[in-house]
């Protein structure tokens, strides 16, 4: 096990890749702090083409990280909420019902700037299923890191630090 965590630790060691960097901030920047993770992201891929998806993979896995602590504080806050205040209110209630017609497929969304994160922290809040809202905020954010990376390779193909 001491050997797969020391592996693991050089793949994503900075000097060499930079990996452990897009994580922590892609994982950062899905906690419901105003911080973009894309310029790191492609920062990286601009210095090392050929880390495109592993650089992809590590701030998807990131940023769903980082969406499923929201999950869990949209949760924590509801259990706090219900031991201070009570029932939930009529508010509550028609938001419940109107995100259980989309269910966690509403956390494909969870890639939208400004509305994405505390959309994962409502997923928990309402209660919805926890892995399938992982699973779907995953594949909204790895479209998110592939188009907008793809996007910025297109406009700025030869950006250099």
């Amino acid at each position: 096990m001491e050997i797969l965590l020391h592996q693991l630790l050089d793949i994503l060691a900075l000097p060499q890749y930079g990996l452990s960097t897009v994580f922590f901030v892609s994982l950062i920047s899905a906690t419901l702090l105003p911080m973009g993770s894309e310029p790191v992201v492609f920062g990286l891929i601009q210095i090392n083409p050929a880390l495109f998806w592993p650089t992809i993979a590590v701030a998807t896995l990131g940023n769903t990280l980082g969406g499923a602590i929201d999950w869990w504080m949209g949760y924590g806050t509801l259990k706090m909420f219900e031991k201070v205040k009570g029932k939930p209110s009529g508010f509550h209630v028609r938001a419940l019902t109107w995100l259980k017609k989309l269910g966690p497929r509403a956390c494909l969304l969870s890639w939208l700037p400004g509305i994405g994160d505390p959309l994962c922290a409502v997923a928990g809040w309402l209660q919805l299923p926890f892995w399938p809202c992982v699973f779907y905020m995953a594949i909204g954010k790895f479209l998110r890191y592939v188009f907008f990376t793809s996007v910025l390779l297109w406009v700025f193909p030869s950006f250099h630090f």
